[in-house]
């Protein structure tokens, strides 16, 4: 049986459990052991074993769950009340006014919880109430939120950077170096359609009555102190070389304690609920990727990967053109899957074309993060769409719909790094 073919047959068994609601992990497995039954020699029960044990051992992967309990603890306080009472005298002059919120909380909170839906839901909660009352329009509150939350996947600590630095055995820290100058480029952009939008209609956006002086201003950034040494402890440390991103992690639930403590929301009942929610998403991420790895590997004993490479090799494809290539596929594939499951079922396959494109790994990461926030605002799967029809009510197509002008802006920041690949390279190049 020729490759393509066993190909057609393993992806078949794939999308077929999955449109059964088989679990993804569970999912992969079966794929991997049908791939090592039906077109390999491998024993099934040694592979199995030795690859999950290795792939679950990884001291790069204790930073994972460090940084899943960080943002439960903070999901639970009353950061985002504090952040849009500390921002709103700042943004309420600039055209758009509180709209900026929106987007600047979304990439605060982003740099402390590294969850696209943590920031959602938290931002969320607190603004589109606010934004709606003072009489801000829908499409506008919901497209800023929407768009700006997808900003959790890239601007570090990045769950899914960590995901892709396991899967591809690339420097995490790096990883969370090269998202930084990426991630203000987005909330630049994002922040520039809100204003080009507000100056082309004045009469949208409500005028805000509350005038603050120089001093009340500064008073009410007293808000954001303890969210901004967050921030650089955990991020600065990393960058300095002070810590490994395990380390930081550490620090960073510390220092999310801390500020519970503080904020007076801390508590027995907080606290296990922050562990019980960090424990469950860490389990079913760790189980996704052994899944991952197990498939992986039985891919490779079939020699399906490395032909497929070569297969696609032979078209001479241009690195742009398959670029191109691979962004229509991400962006299709993120309609179905969620973006680590897209990440890690794509990686074993994707890799080996990257390399042979001498397209640099690091900057592959940056671009796939990017590609898969795109689908985190595209249906039926959007995940950052059904946590806002959750907090909203909304219909899910017009959520779509108002996330589509952030989409296109997505889209536009993918044709930016790629034009200009030194966006996503300086800062890495500097450690």
């Amino acid at each position: 049986m020729s490759d393509p073919i066993i190909m057609l047959v393993l992806l078949g068994v794939l999308l077929g459990l999955l449109s059964l609601g088989v679990w993804v992990a569970i999912a992969l497995l079966s794929v991997g052991t049908v791939a090592l039954v039906f077109f390999s020699n491998a024993p099934v029960g040694q592979v199995l074993a030795t690859t999950l044990w290795g792939a679950s051992h990884s001291w790069a992967l204790a930073a994972l769950p460090l940084f899943i309990l960080m943002g439960e603890i903070l999901l639970r306080s009353r950061l985002s009340e504090d952040m849009f009472k500390g921002l709103s005298p700042w943004l309420g002059g600039l055209p758009g006014r509180l709209l900026h919120v929106n987007i600047i909380g979304c990439a605060i909170f982003a740099a402390v919880s590294g969850s696209s839906a943590a920031t959602a839901a938290t931002i969320g909660k607190m603004s589109v109430p606010e934004l709606t009352e003072r009489g801000y329009p829908e499409r506008l509150i919901i497209g800023t939120l929407a768009g700006s939350a997808t900003l959790g996947l890239l601007i570090p600590p990045s769950i899914i950077l960590i995901v892709y630095g396991v899967a591809t055995d690339q420097s995490i820290a790096r990883l969370f170096v090269a998202g930084i100058i990426p991630g203000i480029m987005l909330v630049a952009m994002f922040g520039g359609y809100v204003i080009v939008r507000a100056l082309m209609n004045p009469s949208s956006i409500p005028s805000e009555d509350a005038e603050y002086t120089l001093m009340e201003k500064i008073r009410s950034s007293r808000r954001l102190i303890p969210v901004l040494v967050l921030i650089i402890g955990v991020i600065g440390s990393i960058y300095a070389g002070i810590a490994s991103p395990t380390d930081a992690a550490a620090l960073g639930v510390i220092f999310a304690i801390i500020l519970s403590f503080y904020s007076g929301t801390l508590s027995r009942k907080m606290l296990m609920e922050s562990l019980m929610g960090a424990t469950i998403t860490s389990a079913m991420i760790a189980f996704i990727l052994g899944g991952a790895a197990f498939l992986t590997v039985s891919m490779g004993f079939t020699g399906i990967p490395r032909n497929l490479a070569i297969w696609i090799g032979s078209f001479d494809l241009s690195p742009l053109a398959l670029l191109g290539v691979l962004t229509i596929f991400f962006i299709l594939l993120g309609c179905f899957l969620d973006g680590i499951s897209v990440v890690v079922l794509t990686t074993s396959i994707i890799m080996p074309m990257i390399n042979g494109a001498g397209i640099d790994p690091l900057w592959f990461g940056i671009y796939l993060v990017i590609v898969v926030e795109m689908s985190q605002i595209t249906p039926p799967v959007g995940f950052n769409l059904f946590v806002i029809q959750g907090l909203t009510g909304i219909n899910i197509l017009s959520i779509a719909r108002s996330a589509l002008p952030f989409f296109l802006l997505l889209l536009g920041a993918v044709g930016l790094i790629i034009a200009f690949p030194q966006i996503v390279t300086f800062m890495p190049s500097l450690m």
